[in-house]
């Protein structure tokens, strides 16, 4: 067969292939160029889920009428102009590509007017690139794209497309998605006669967090934190859900990119990483974030349809997105909720504030056993199991923790092993004799405020200034003692274990390099590699807290992690889980009567905790409910 030119209404069709999947894809190019001519009101309007019609019209700049034929031609842009500007490229749309694409699979009629211009002009491109000369029509500064019978002419595309409510579903999603990161930008979405979406430009932090509100949910605002955060070259912001509002699917996370919605590996694996210590197992967390980086630090032409970009130094922003969520997330702690408690009155100080709401309130009547038999329980949160605390060795506290549970015993009411001195400091803080509504030391009530009661055995009740805390007993703690064992660690550096007979690793040539490259990475964490040929390892010495594990397995997976992404949790991860198992069995038990002084101390300590607003299996360890929420629950005032 001889080789020919093929036509430009097939090339199209060709290049619409690879951008125009759906009526989502369309309104995604559409909206990209409505945002790239500066708009700062868009109208969307769809009949029968965009397969019928699709209009969206803006109030841009607009297109002059000598270059409405040329806007309507392939690789016809005004975005760039050299290889320069492709690496610096920082609109949404720059290909050339989304206008013949569109309109060579559907009737495609643009209108547009200038400011400098007295008369709008409109033209409908019938996909073959010949042109009429542009019409007169009356119109408002600004773009109107008019889009009908979307496949009309490729009825093999046309039938792959789902039902009405389905394709509307996926148009809606992405129209979102582009608003969220579009808060200066006015956007309505209607369906038939339907309103659907009605979006007002957000002019500050306050008019954003109401878009995201409308978009994701007032749960998600809830119970998110805001962070923004900016390090070599790099600046994240944006909002992250808290690890209690997680979900069962990957369905709330938006991730842009200098602006532009994409989906990367390395940073859902740098998020993914962030969360593994306080997610529980299966959930997904959910997060509106924004990174923004220099333009030639990232390739966004790496596929026509823009969802991914590649990053010159992807290293670099995964260990940036990792250690500035983890931090964020290690900082949440009760005393956050300080930031949500009402404003102070005129010519009143926090601590008046704090003295009158408790003042305010009727102490619980619950009577509390102060004192405990000595036969009966151990005397003192204080004591309850914390790993030994003169050492601070990992391997010590595993020697601890073997010789508190060879007896084998699983009995509930059986008193929580002991370690003398931990918390010894920290029970003589509160005194049983202080009154309950007394005040901490700088003279405010803390914010979980102070112990009432235990409800059997397994909850606090406290009060603060807003009303009643209530507290899961074994999990608050165990959290606490499984931080107190990761910094113990930490602080003792990761000891090794010298194998008595070296294990042999076969590996590809590349696993061999990477190993060699990453020596150092793997002498930091416990392991000593020595690679004895191209393809063949020797493992010399593991983390004693992992000499029982499967080792070879654990390499092969660092490898594939530092192949990959550059970095590697996995090892710290192996031996998390057995700390966070420890943690487990050593933490106070239900069953287990506390002391006022007791509970109290349990409060302070999980004030001043990373993470202690959940266990180590994702779990809350406390939960508020304010004195209004209550008075609802009891109809009083009503």
């Amino acid at each position: 067969m001889s080789i020919k030119q093929l036509p430009p209404h097939l090339v199209n069709q060709i290049a619409a292939g690879e951008v125009v999947e759906r009526p989502a894809s369309v309104v995604k190019e559409l909206l990209e160029n409505s945002i790239d001519a500066g708009s700062k009101k868009i109208e969307i309007d769809i009949e029968q889920g965009g397969v019928k019609r699709i209009r969206i019209r803006d109030d841009g700049k607009g297109i002059p009428k000598d270059e409405l034929s040329l806007a309507l031609s392939r690789h016809a842009t005004s975005k760039i102009a050299s290889l320069d500007d492709l690496e610096q490229v920082m609109s949404l749309g720059f290909r050339g590509e989304a206008l013949p694409s569109i309109a060579s699979v559907s009737r495609m009629t643009v209108s547009s007017k200038t400011a400098y211009s007295d008369q709008g002009w409109t033209l409908t491109d019938d996909g073959q690139e010949n042109f009429d000369e542009p019409a007169p029509i009356a119109h408002a500064k600004g773009t109107t794209i008019d889009v009908r019978d979307l496949f009309y002419n490729v009825p093999a595309r046309r039938k792959f497309l789902k039902t009405e409510n389905t394709e509307f579903k996926h148009l809606s999603e992405v129209v979102k998605k582009i608003s969220l990161s579009n808060f200066q930008i006015g956007i309505t979405l209607r369906h038939g006669n339907r309103n659907v979406l009605s979006l007002q430009p957000a002019k500050d932090r306050a008019g954003a967090d109401r878009r995201v509100a409308e978009i994701c949910g007032p749960a998600f605002m809830d119970q998110s934190l805001y962070l923004d955060f900016e390090a070599a070259g790099l600046k994240l912001w944006g909002w992250v859900g808290l690890p209690t509002f997680s979900r069962s699917q990957a369905d709330l996370q938006y991730f842009y990119v200098n602006g532009r919605i994409i989906k990367d590996r390395v940073v859902t694996h740098a998020v993914r990483q962030a969360y593994s210590d306080v997610l529980f197992h299966g959930r997904h967390p959910a997060y509106v974030l924004f990174l923004e980086l220099a333009p030639e630090k990232v390739d966004v032409n790496a596929h026509p349809t823009k969802h991914e970009v590649r990053f010159r130094d992807s290293r670099l922003v995964h260990d940036f997105l990792y250690r500035t969520l983890h931090q964020a997330l290690a900082d949440v702690r009760p005393n956050e909720a300080d930031e949500n408690r009402p404003e102070l009155p005129d010519n009143m100080s926090r601590r008046q504030y704090d003295a009158e709401a408790i003042r305010s309130q009727q102490n619980l009547t619950i009577p509390v056993e102060q004192t405990q038999s000595s036969a009966g329980m151990q005397t003192n949160y204080a004591r309850a199991y914390t790993p030994t605390h003169a050492t601070g060795q990992v391997a010590d506290q595993m020697a601890v923790y073997n010789r508190l549970h060879e007896s084998g015993s699983s009995s509930a009411s059986r008193p929580a092993p002991l370690a003398d001195k931990f918390y010894d400091k920290l029970s003589t803080r509160v005194d049983s004799s202080l009154p309950i509504d007394s005040t901490s030391d700088d003279g405010s009530v803390p914010p979980l405020g102070f112990a009432v009661a235990q409800l059997h055995g397994i909850y606090i009740l406290a009060e603060n200034a807003e009303g009643l805390v209530v507290v899961d007993m074994h999990a608050a703690h165990e959290r606490i003692t499984y931080e107190y064992l990761k910094k113990s660690m930490s602080d003792d550096s990761i000891r090794s274990q010298p194998l008595l007979v070296p294990s042999s690793l076969a590996v590809s040539q590349k696993e061999g390099d990477c190993a060699e490259e990453f020596a150092h990475t793997f002498q930091q964490l416990g392991f000593e590699l020595n690679r004895l040929a191209p393809e063949k390892l020797a493992i010399r010495a593991v983390p004693s807290l992992l000499k029982d594990s499967n080792v070879e397995q654990l390499v092969r997976d660092v490898l594939s992690d530092l192949l990959e992404h550059g970095s590697s949790e996995r090892i710290q991860q192996e031996m998390n889980e057995i700390l966070s198992t420890m943690a487990c069995h050593g933490s106070v038990r239900a069953n287990h009567r506390l002391t006022i002084p007791e509970m109290n101390a349990l409060l302070r300590d999980m004030e001043r905790t990373e993470r202690s607003g959940q266990c180590n299996h994702g779990r809350p360890t406390w939960t508020q409910m304010s004195v209004d929420q209550l008075d609802k629950l009891f109809m009083r005032g009503q």
